[in-house]
Parts: structure tokens; sequence; C-alpha cells
């Protein structure tokens, strides 16, 4: 993952999902129409083994229905409606978003896909993920910089698993605690880059400099808020996820090119 002079890229935290339901195939057509450099997904694995782009365990707070994603097939899934806002959308699936991603052709964008855990099927979930990038042919990038996927998780042995398997796909190793991502654990995994809520940010803005100089960027979750987001800016924050990609790219075009950002 690199960084040019306009400072942060703007992510789409589950597609636009401050105007559109997340995770649906709408909020993501939103964000890229917004300008998007990147889109995030988090992924769960249905009972017949394929990846859906649901955050929670259940979807009782997202859809129509009641119930656990991974006790769920594909097809009982996509009986339910997860739209709620007067516009009907099926389950979005893992490879239905890649095609999306790939096939907008307006600008290259980055898909930041996380794996949740812990989770009844392990590391099964980072297998699927990897066969799914494989069958795309982005599995396997000719470098970090060009990678067009990038895979997070919470749990540390879900980012090594990716870098044994996938050794040039960048990943981020997420979490709430400076001490956490600032210490060794990133070293450990071998992640690319760490990846801070906004509030820990703020509690510790070296977390950036500390990253930097370990060969690590830095990706900052959930931005929504104007001056959080020129805060990162100032930090040299690589990444910025955010509900309001539009908005977010606004503040970041209005504040110019910062000679001091940093590249990787």
């Amino acid at each position: 993952m690199n960084q040019d002079s306009r400072g942060p890229f703007v992510v789409a935290h589950r597609g636009a999902s401050a105007a559109r339901p997340e995770h649906t195939l709408a909020a993501y057509e939103l964000a890229l129409q917004e300008g998007a450099d990147g889109v995030e997904c988090d992924v769960r694995l249905t009972r017949d083994g394929h990846l859906v782009c649901v955050h929670d365990r259940t979807v009782d707070r997202t859809s129509s229905g009641s119930g656990l994603v991974s006790e769920m097939s594909l097809e009982e899934l996509r009986d339910l409606d997860f739209g709620g806002d007067g516009e009907p959308s099926p389950v979005l699936t893992l490879s239905e978003l890649i095609s999306l991603v790939l096939d907008w052709r307006s600008r290259p964008t980055k898909l930041f896909i996380e794996t949740k855990h812990p989770v009844r099927y392990g590391a099964l979930v980072e297998n699927k993920v990897l066969a799914e990038l494989q069958r795309f042919g982005i599995a396997t990038p000719a470098s970090a910089a060009h990678s067009r996927a990038v895979v997070m998780s919470f749990a540390a042995t879900a980012v090594w698993r990716i870098r044994r398997a996938a050794p040039l796909l960048p990943t981020v190793l997420l979490g709430e605690s400076s001490r956490y991502l600032g210490g060794s654990a990133a070293t450990t995994v071998g992640a690319t880059a760490v990846g801070p809520s906004v509030k820990t940010l703020r509690e510790h803005p070296d977390l950036v400099d500390k990253a930097a100089v370990a060969g690590r960027t830095t990706y900052c979750w959930t931005v929504d808020d104007p001056d959080d987001v020129k805060l990162c800016a100032e930090l040299g924050v690589s990444w910025v996820a955010t509900n309001h990609p539009g908005r977010t790219r606004a503040v970041l075009d209005a504040l110019g090119p910062l000679p001091d950002s940093q590249t990787d």
C-alpha cells in the first residue's frame, strides 16, 4: 500500500454505508461514484462454503431474517432482504464485490477484506478468501504497492496465515490497543500495516511514526468526523476507512497536498 502527496486515501467502510445499507451493491456503487480509493468489506462463510459480505455473526440487524450466517446456506441468505430502505437487496457475495471493483473503469480501486474471528470455520475463511482472489487473478500481485486486494483481521493468526500463503499480498493487523499495534505483534505475523481505531489514534498519535519506522503503513477506522480526517492527514495516516467517502474525500481535497506525507 502506498501513498502520494494528497494525504490519506479514502476507503469506503462497508460501502457508502452512511447513505445506503451496509454491504449492499448500492452502497458500494455509490462509494465508487463518490471517488473512494478503496472499499472495505467483512466476510463470513455460509454453511455451504460461500463467502458473503456480512459484518455480524447473525443476519438479525442487517436483514429481514434472523439466524447465524454460518448455519445458513447461500440460497437461504438470498431469500432475505438486506436493503431495508425500500429497495430490495440480496446478500452480496465476495465474488460479486470483487467483480464490481475490478470492472470499475474510472480508476483503480483497492478492496480491503476483513476476516472475522473467532468463527466455527477457523482457517478455512482465509483459505477461501485466497482461493477467491486467485480465481480473479489478484492473489499474487507483482508487489504490495500494486495489489488490488488487502486482507485484514483483528486476529493475528489470520494475518499470519495470509502472509505465509501469499507473501506479496498486503495485510493489516487491526486492533484497539496501542501496545498491541505498537509492539511486536505486527512484526511477528509480518503485517504490512497496522489498523488502529480513530479513538486509539487520538490517544496515541505516535503510532503512525512507530509503524513507519518499522516499515509499515497505517489504516485508521472509522473516520467520519472532519476533524478526525484532518488529524489523520496531519499524522500521515495512509488509509482512512469512513462511512462517508464522498464527504471525507472533499475534506481531504480542501486541505490540498501535504508535502510531508509518507510514502512506502
